[in-house]
């Protein structure tokens, strides 16, 4: 048993707890602590990633408790994939939340900050359903804090309603948990898995409602039509550094539909069949039409940005929908790719309202700022890659996701729906760039008599947030530039995904070991050589694969 672990939930909440105890009043020291400690979680992101990348799965037993009675941290190669993707995202919306004085205009924003990456951190390592609920509530609390931070009206009730939301979700989320409890007498995964596996689809009335409810309250999280109403004006209205967090909190959503229901509720179960091409696959294709529709029709900028999130999560969601490898690996090369271009988005539109003096950016003529032709490179680059215009990231995410479509029932559906909603954010886009900054040097070459026209002194804003918004275009490219070798590790996560059994081994046989499938060789010395871990009596024929597997 790897204790490393448990160290991306560890570390942060003993952090936080420190500010809150004893640096309360001291901002620098606060800003010290975070930042050292989100750049070792970065540390121990790529360590576990590195760890798993040959189809290692570790577990961590809390009391040294055996699945299914303890609770379990499990560390596979999608776990720790979204680890990573959230501590690499963690660390330039935190430098950008000091360098733009976010941090400043508040109380507790620090210690906020770590709570929500321990929620979010442990949601992805959980193996227990129970603590996966658990982790859900530690990162709504946090999130709260945190958008409201800075106070003000219009905050506090988008805040307002973002909690109300949420609640309704972690309320189905009880009712579902209570249901599959009821039905198998276990919460763990893993186990779980096992027992749904058994039971017959005459008497499986109650794991499917359980089953849809869990949808519906991931679908809440992923603000998935007609359970997106929370996001528009949350997003907005936060401050800039917790929408750009912001930004991995609807993966986490995505993320526990694509673990339940490759783990738990397979797609060649019969007890589940049709959730996802009778249901899903509709609601992710209208959500994808309504996002591109509201980035047409935003008077704000902010606002625009926040609907096509929603956009961006329908088009992932579609490629879940399809519920194949092909389609499972678009979906999380997309959801890399939408979770730095939506964070560098909602940073830049706070750059242009700090250096256009202006509580928001609506499209309406405004003078021209400082450093606007950088900014407006920045804005041209995060809204190609947004829109998924060639050459970047977003581009090869809607090639993949049309490729894996050609599998699905409703292909030419799919394929009409994205390419029609990709050009309609082309179109809001291109909109916004040319009010913000062409309409504004247009007007600064033409005479007025007063000084209506002078470029507006940006406050509060210096190098360290161009430099973070410059890091996270930075990362597109490389998305972009790696696109091969990234896809590669996918479609390797991907098929992990549909072969569960070393999953189940690892968690339900002998505490403590690891498993790898690199050659069928046990890295970690079992006995029979197998690759597998096995306990004293033998291992479940139900979780233990073959050995030349």
């Amino acid at each position: 048993m790897t204790h490393w672990l448990i160290l991306p939930i560890v570390l942060p909440a003993m952090l936080a707890a420190f500010m809150v105890l004893a640096a309360r009043y001291h901002l620098l020291i606060q800003r010290v602590l975070s930042v050292a400690g989100t750049l070792a979680l970065l540390m121990l992101a790529v360590g576990l990633f590195w760890q798993a990348s040959d189809g290692t799965v570790s577990l961590y037993q809390l009391g040294n408790w055996a699945a299914p009675f303890g609770i379990v941290l499990v560390a596979d190669r999608l776990s720790t994939l979204m680890v990573l993707l959230t501590c690499v995202l963690a660390v330039p919306v935190l430098l950008y939340a000091i360098g733009s004085g976010w941090d400043n205009r508040g109380r507790h924003f620090h210690p906020l900050f770590q709570f929500q990456l321990m929620g979010i951190l442990g949601a992805f390592l959980t193996g227990d359903a129970f603590n996966l609920f658990v982790f859900f509530e530690v990162l709504l609390i946090a999130s709260y804090g945190l958008m409201i931070h800075a106070g003000g009206q219009r905050r506090l009730r988008a805040g307002t309603q973002y909690v109300l939301y949420n609640l309704l979700g972690s309320t189905l989320f009880l009712f579902a948990l209570g249901t599959i409890y009821a039905e198998t007498g276990t919460l763990n995964m893993a186990d779980l898995a096992m027992r749904v596996a058994t039971l017959d689809a005459a008497d499986g009335a109650g794991i499917r409602v359980a089953a849809v409810l869990l949808l519906l309250v991931f679908a809440v999280k992923a603000a998935i039509l007609p359970l997106h109403f929370w996001l528009p004006a949350s997003y907005a209205e936060a401050p800039a550094p917790v929408a750009a967090l912001f930004a991995i909190m609807t993966k986490v959503g995505a993320y526990c539909i694509i673990r339940f229901y490759t783990l738990v509720f397979p797609p060649d179960l019969e007890i589940t069949q049709g959730l996802f091409d009778v249901w899903l696959m509709p609601a992710a294709l209208l959500t994808v039409a309504l996002g591109m529709a509201g980035v047409l029709g935003a008077k704000r900028t902010d606002r625009m940005v926040a609907f096509s999130v929603i956009g961006s999560m329908g088009m992932l969601l579609a490629a879940v929908s399809v519920f194949t490898p092909a389609g499972i690996s678009a979906a999380l090369y997309y959801a890399i790719h939408s979770t730095f271009a939506a964070a560098a988005l909602f940073m830049l539109i706070d750059v242009i309202r700090s250096r256009r003096g202006a509580a928001e950016v609506s499209f309406v003529d405004a003078p021209p700022m400082t450093g606007g032709a950088l900014v407006a490179g920045m804005f041209f680059v995060a809204a190609i890659a947004m829109t998924g215009l060639p050459p970047l990231s977003g581009f090869v995410g809607k090639l993949l996701i049309l490729d894996a479509a050609r599998s699905a029932d409703l292909m030419w559906w799919v394929w009409a729906t994205i390419l029609v909603g990709s050009l309609i954010a082309v179109v809001g886009f291109s909109r916004a760039g040319s009010q913000i900054f062409w309409n504004a040097h247009q007007r600064a070459e033409t005479p007025v008599e007063d000084d209506a026209a002078a470029p507006v002194v940006p406050e509060g804003q210096g190098v360290l947030p161009m430099v973070s918004v410059g890091g996270l275009l930075a990362l597109l490219v490389a998305l972009t530039v790696a696109a091969g070798p990234v896809t590669r590790v996918l479609e390797a996560t991907s098929a992990q995904l549909f072969n569960p059994e070393r999953y189940l081994s690892v968690v339900l046989t002998t505490p403590g070991k690891e498993i790898s499938d690199d050659h069928g060789e046990d890295t970690h010395g079992d006995a029979d050589g197998s690759g597998y871990a096995t306990d004293d009596q033998g291992a479940d024929a139900a979780a233990a694969p073959e050995k030349d597997h």
